[in-house]
């Protein structure tokens, strides 16, 4: 009788299967870190479009206020110049601030996780070197 406990299928590449020991939040942490990347990846967009249409919106008011007006007078064309990036501003913010909390979220989740990889029970302690891995 063997003293091995009972062997796990192996995965595709052939090496056995270690089981899954971690909790939930584990299982919850091998999203966390894609989550994180796209996520900061869109905050750091969402805030160069700010910064973009903040200087669209002054240059429009800088080439307004040439003729004369003022960007702050309660005509229609100077609420149309102030208005023109409502809609991108508000889409730059709300965006910065969900994908911003997404970011810290997946952050807290990643340092909360540190150092609770599963011990990779499968390992028979043979060691492999490049002349086996080349078949010769």
């Amino acid at each position: 009788m063997e003293d091995n406990p009972v062997r796990q299928p192996d995965d595709a590449n052939g090496s056995p299967s270690a089981p899954d020991k971690r909790p939930f939040a584990g299982n919850l942490s091998k999203y966390a870190r894609p989550a994180l990347i796209v996520s900061a990846l869109i905050a750091i967009v969402c805030i160069a479009l700010l910064i973009i249409i903040f200087f669209l919106d002054s240059f429009n008011a800088a080439t307004y206020s040439m003729t004369g007006n003022s960007v702050q007078d309660a005509t229609d064309e100077a609420r149309d110049i102030r208005d023109t990036y409502t809609g991108a501003r508000i889409a730059a913010i709300v965006g910065l601030v969900v994908f911003g909390f997404v970011t810290l979220a997946s952050a807290v989740v990643l340092y909360l996780n540190r150092g609770s990889a599963p011990k990779e029970d499968y390992d028979d302690g043979e060691d492999v070197d490049f002349d086996d891995l080349a078949g010769q």
